[in-house]
């Protein structure tokens, strides 16, 4: 069983940091302070193949001459530990070169309501029951079908966390969170060789996670669907993202609108504040205030508040996503956005899965991308994927070793409609994506 976590003795730290950058000439500081802890298991074969308890606790720290900048951390949470941080890292920013842009977050952005966004729910568990549930998971998908034939496990983690971030500004917050997870990865064989998929949940409770049997046997489902794959042929298909790997979708469009992006102009969406990128009915925004939400936050990583926002409203680009550092290299106002986007959400409408398929008619249905082909500062778009071969709005057979490519402008505006099979174990929310058409090369 886990210890439990404290956020007291963090804040203790923080606030030492803090008072000794003041002591020693820094002009401004800010720190975060963490520690977390928990158990990951690992079953394979009905045998535990990796058990693993962690318990880390870090301090970072940085400091502000002026206008120049340096950061240093420790592990050591001593008083004199913290003091040698703070030392390093004045010494550096002493010959570090001046940066108009560096510095806090403005004073009156700093977060001053902390609602109780239930993220915090530890789970009473030890190894042994981690591998009991591992175990229940990783059998119920070998007993699925005969021809899966082999497994790479059942795996549990089950983690608590503390993070308390401060600044001169007198500002300081701090967080308790759990995260608890459970996958199961199969293997089957055909003629063909050797096909491999998987099922996960994961939750900030437990208590709102699948079954360790549900999860073994969508597992066993997923793996035995991809047997007897077959090739497709080279043209020009519309193209369904199954709502499990849409997010990456989008994840490419929050990384186009990140400030970096945009001041170091390596974005194919740069100046597009105010025009229009995806259809009218596309509306796209973050929650940060969720309940149990994994993306959920009441200050950002410089702790302003945090905010309801539009990126996308009837198809037009309402904000970029900024922290402080970019929106003044921008000469823009930050947007909360310091460590990522909250909860990012993309309305669905009214089809479920089922009637998109039997909209799109012919196309094809992306289970799995892979590779790194995506490039954000002209959008080009290019990715290994497998799924299925869909004919007459249904499920033919599954195909594999295809590349599907386009240009996520074209992409982005080629959308027919999100389904409302909404994904929701990540902190993305979004339904299956049909664009209207990509170029696919069996």
């Amino acid at each position: 069983m886990t210890e439990k976590i404290e956020s007291s003795t963090l804040e203790q730290a923080a606030e030492i940091a803090l008072q000794q950058a003041k002591k020693l000439g820094a002009t401004a500081a800010e720190v975060g302070v963490s520690q977390s802890n928990g158990l990951s298991v690992t079953v394979r074969q009905g045998e535990v193949e990796t058990l693993e308890y962690n318990n880390d606790k870090g301090l970072g720290l940085t400091v502000y001459y002026g206008q120049s900048k340096a950061s240093a951390s420790t592990s050591d949470m001593r008083p004199e530990a913290i003091a040698d941080t703070v030392k390093a890292a004045l010494a550096i920013a002493k010959h570090t070169e001046e940066d108009d842009c560096a510095g806090l977050a403005d004073a009156d952005l700093m977060a001053t309501q902390f609602p109780d966004l239930s993220l915090y729910h530890p789970w009473d568990i030890d190894a042994e029951k981690a591998i009991v549930i591992a175990t229940e998971c990783e059998q119920a998908g070998l007993e699925v079908d005969a021809k899966i034939s082999n497994s790479e496990g059942g795996s549990l983690s089950s983690h608590q966390s503390a993070y308390v971030y401060a600044n001169s500004h007198g500002f300081i917050g701090k967080t308790l969170s759990t995260r608890h997870s459970l996958v199961c990865t199969l293997i089957a064989d055909d003629e063909r060789g050797m096909q491999r998929d998987y099922w996960y949940d994961m939750a900030r409770d437990a208590a709102d996670m699948q079954s360790a049997k549900m999860i073994g046997q969508r597992a066993a489902k997923n793996t035995l669907r991809r047997l007897n794959a077959r090739t497709v042929k080279t043209g020009n298909y519309p193209v369904i993202f199954a709502a499990d790997i849409a997010p990456s979708l989008f994840g490419k469009f929050i990384s186009a609108i990140r400030g970096g992006a945009l001041y170091r102009k390596s974005s194919f969406l740069l100046d597009h504040l105010d025009k229009k990128i995806f259809p009218e009915f596309i509306h796209i925004h973050e929650q940060p205030y969720l309940l149990k939400g994994l993306g959920s936050a009441a200050f950002d990583g410089d702790g302003v508040t945090t905010n309801v926002r539009d990126f996308i409203s009837d198809g037009i680009l309402q904000s970029y996503v900024l922290d402080s550092y970019s929106a003044r290299k921008l000469k823009m106002k930050t947007t909360g956005n310091a460590g990522g986007v909250r909860n990012l959400t993309i309305d669905s409408g009214a089809l479920d899965f089922k009637a998109l398929l039997k909209e799109m008619g012919t196309g094809i249905l992306v289970t799995e991308t892979m590779g790194m082909g995506v490039n954000i500062i002209t959008g080009d778009y290019s990715q290994g994927a497998a799924g299925f071969w869909v004919e007459n709005g249904e499920i033919q057979y599954p195909i594999d070793e295809f590349t599907i490519a386009s240009n996520l402008r074209d992409m982005f505006m080629g959308i027919q409609a999100v389904g409302n099979d909404i994904e929701s174990r990540g902190s993305t929310q979004t339904g299956s994506v049909w664009i209207d058409n990509m170029m696919v090369a069996g």
